[in-house]
């Protein structure tokens, strides 16, 4: 199946709902679809392979107890479902959440929406993914990553003041030049939906579950802005990240002299310049001989000092 027909298909479907109000929304709302179908594939894995599994999302939540049966639960009572999954996932009990699977789950559902108005719809658009993609197999993976550089092009164009998403051609070509070690600290401080820490994933040879181990301390990042980072979380399980260690945050907000050690990092991905009109909701990381509102003259310094 080609991503243009999966796409194509998604935006008729999604073209019909009252609800969905242009390629932000549909982008958005096809998210944390994904996001959920990619999660519960990666919590059946860990059920199968940990010895210290511990359930992450309840049962009734999890996309193959509701979601994959075509034939289930549609129209209204789906509408309503989604609702209390919402709020559900957004109250986790995370105290005993050794491997912060749980606070993963909550930190993203906190900034969702489900923008449909219709559960029938709705049915449709599930339905369709779980038609094309398949994480079990090679071919839906690689939807799955054609699918999500076509939603990023869709962004680029969705009328998003000052944001830019870097082509992935150009994350391949400068994670190649500067050529990251497995077991180096990978930073990007700005890190959007994740282009540049999946180009260095997709750097590294895994061959062995010690490899595997260290990619998952290796990739770290900042996002400021919630859609981002929900795309970034999706994005890196996909590439098989558990649990990304992606803080929504921004990383202006602290001066670069409060950092302690343990977040200093050997290496940091390049990062793209901010809207200037943003600089003035930032607070000034900078020591007081550097003061400057330009917010990508802050962002070179803290990578300078780190």
């Amino acid at each position: 199946m080609a991503v243009s027909n999966t796409t194509k298909a998604l935006k008729d479907i999604m073209r019909i709902d009252a609800g969905i109000n242009g390629d932000a929304q549909y982008i958005e709302q096809i998210t944390w679809m994904l996001f959920l179908k990619a999660f519960d594939y990666k919590e059946q894995e860990w059920e199968l392979t940990e010895e210290d599994y511990y359930p992450v999302i309840p049962q009734e939540y999890r996309w193959s107890t509701w979601a994959d049966d075509a034939e289930g639960i549609t129209g209204d009572n789906l509408l309503d479902f989604i609702g209390r999954m919402f709020s559900a996932l957004r109250e986790l009990d995370t105290s005993d959440d050794s491997k912060k699977r749980k606070w993963l789950i909550r930190s993203v559902m906190e900034g969702v929406n489900n923008f449909m108005k219709s559960g029938t719809e709705l049915r449709k658009v599930i339905n369709k993914i779980n038609e094309d993609i398949n994480f079990d197999e090679v071919k839906g993976s690689h939807l799955f990553n054609d699918l999500y550089e076509g939603m990023l092009k869709d962004l680029q164009s969705a009328g998003k003041s000052g944001e830019f998403y870097t082509p992935r051609p150009v994350t391949r070509f400068i994670v190649r030049h500067v050529a990251p070690k497995l077991g180096e600290s990978i930073l990007d401080p700005a890190c959007g939906t994740g282009g540049f820490l999946t180009s260095v994933v997709d750097s590294f040879t895994i061959d062995s579950t010690e490899d595997y181990t260290t990619l998952q301390k290796t990739i770290h990042g900042i996002e400021k802005k919630p859609f981002p980072y929900l795309l970034c979380m999706t994005n890196l399980i996909a590439h098989g990240i558990d649990v990304p260690d992606i803080r929504h945050d921004n990383t202006l907000r602290t001066p670069i002299s409060d950092y302690p050690l343990k977040d200093k990092v050997t290496l940091s991905s390049p990062i793209r310049p901010l809207a200037a009109q943003r600089t003035k909701l930032f607070l000034n990381p900078c020591q007081q001989s550097y003061e400057t509102r330009k917010p990508q003259t802050c962002f070179w310094y803290i990578l300078w000092r780190c």
